[in-house]
């Protein structure tokens, strides 16, 4: 029942002028920066060690600004998932080299877990005429996750595989022109991942881009989704030219490195309450 309620008000949220619902947000996020103690001091000890030179007031501001973002975000679910295709395309400004998503060749889309991951999606399915897929990850709370796979499927023609299924159908859908939405910048445990530096901290990583990429003889292109004023903007990089190689711990190392360059001109954006370093290399101490 009170999921129900949630999803009503987000609906109803989803009409509101896009400058009350982010002072909305603004309001969320420091209230969840006060409330969720145990999110914050994740996000603060990911920016200690990502970022050693900021001073302990510029981190809590950092922090603050990092909840600020995800409450708006995760608000402006209300309109990208129930507001009029018009409204939701006025929102989504779709630039860069958006060429390089057109036709039918194999794309791996390198999307990494900046607060506008769901805005990138949509502008990506209800802009492009290709089918496009990604990975979900069922929620425990069924009415909320048919809320989240209805809001991710509104658009275009899309496939969402889960993690269960294995590679098999990703890299089919691959080869026969289906771009990959793909989000590997997180830990997901250690059994397939391998560590390399993030912001020079060994980080688990999985090594999926480089072998989804190898495995559908496919091109990387990277999109980058910043928050602004006026809704989104959805930048899609030029494809990279030298990935994949032959390595992919060498692959993953450089995707990380150039995910630092993507996080540096919005760092406020990234996805800092996540556990990013909680499995480490044998003998390091945890961080959390």
């Amino acid at each position: 029942m009170l999921s129900r309620f949630g999803i009503q008000v987000m609906r109803v949220l989803g009409r509101l002028p896009l400058v009350w619902l982010r002072a909305l947000g603004l309001l969320l996020g420091c209230v969840l920066y006060v409330l969720i103690v145990p999110r914050r001091r994740v996000a603060t000890t990911n920016l200690r060690l990502c970022f050693p030179a900021l001073s302990a007031p510029q981190i809590r501001v950092r922090v603050l600004r990092t909840f600020v973002h995800f409450a708006q975000a995760w608000l402006d679910r209300g309109w990208l998932w129930h507001g009029s295709p018009e409204l939701v395309r006025a929102r989504l400004k779709l630039t860069g080299a958006v060429d390089e998503l057109r036709g039918d060749a194999p794309v791996v889309i390198f999307a990494p877990h900046f607060v506008g991951l769901d805005a990138g999606w949509t502008a990506l399915t209800q802009q492009l005429p290709r089918c496009f897929t990604t990975i979900y990850t069922n929620q425990a709370n069924k009415v909320i996750d048919a809320w989240i796979l209805a809001g991710r499927q509104r658009f275009g023609r899309v496939r969402l595989f889960g993690r269960v299924q294995g590679v098999k159908a990703i890299i089919a859908a691959l080869r026969v022109g289906e771009p990959l939405y793909l989000l590997p910048d997180m830990n997901y445990g250690p059994q397939e991942s391998v560590f390399v530096p993030f912001y020079g901290v060994p980080a688990a990583t999985v090594p999926s881009l480089s072998r989804f990429a190898r495995l559908a003889r496919a091109k990387v292109v990277p999109v980058i989704t910043r928050m602004t004023p006026q809704g989104y903007e959805v930048q899609v990089m030029p494809a990279w030219a030298d990935f994949p190689s032959d390595d992919a711990v060498a692959d993953t190392a450089l995707m990380n490195q150039r995910l630092q360059s993507f996080i540096d001109t919005m760092p406020d954006q990234y996805f800092w309450v996540h556990k990013r370093f909680k499995d480490r290399p044998s003998g390091v101490p945890g961080v959390y």
